[in-house]
């Protein structure tokens, strides 16, 4: 049972379409064109709750004494903590600059001048980043300067897996953003 709240502008979030791109004021600010899916959220959640039960057995280790225990147990949730973080922060981000692809160990910046052609292609994908890989869809990005195609979103990741409306909605968010800014000089 929806159960609809009231905004601070009048609106429920019942009227609101569910998986439409969040409305940008400040274009010189980086922004996910699209929200997480729920595979990327139920991820985090889990991770999460492993970080609360490991919090929680180190403050029974460190009750009973065991200072290095606690402190490698600290360590451990710091880790997951911090990885999970990493882990929502993972994705495709535009601003009035360029272009950013985060991914869980790098992140690369791409000004707009340096994007020759942002296109969607049927290949083989991922799937949700496992080594497995099935017939998807791919929103690629060619430099000008010749460079290969690279892969910035999958309809088969953590934010689009059943849900291929969403993933055409957000390459075309991608595509505006590219045709916006790509002539004008920042």
């Amino acid at each position: 049972m929806p159960l609809p709240f009231l905004t601070a502008d009048g609106v429920t979030d019942a009227d609101e379409h569910e998986d439409e791109a969040l409305p940008h004021e400040d274009h010189d600010r980086w922004r996910r064109p699209y929200r997480p899916g729920p595979w990327r959220v139920a991820i985090a959640a889990l991770l999460l709750l492993l970080t609360a039960f490991m919090l929680l057995a180190t403050m029974i280790i460190a009750f009973a004494g065991a200072w290095g225990g606690a402190l490698g147990c600290l360590a451990a949730a710091l880790a997951v903590l911090g990885a999970t973080l990493r882990l929502l922060l993972t994705g495709v981000w535009v601003s009035r600059r360029g272009l950013r692809h985060v991914a869980f160990f790098r992140t690369r910046s791409t000004p707009w001048s340096a994007v020759d052609r942002i296109r969607t292609v049927q290949q083989p994908v991922r799937l949700l980043g496992l080594p497995r890989t099935v017939q998807g869809q791919a929103l690629t990005v060619s430099g000008q300067e010749g460079t290969g195609l690279t892969v910035l979103l999958t309809d088969h990741n953590a934010d689009f897996l059943t849900r291929g409306e969403a993933f055409e909605r957000a390459a075309d968010v991608v595509g505006a953003w590219a045709d916006e800014y790509r002539a004008v000089p920042v």
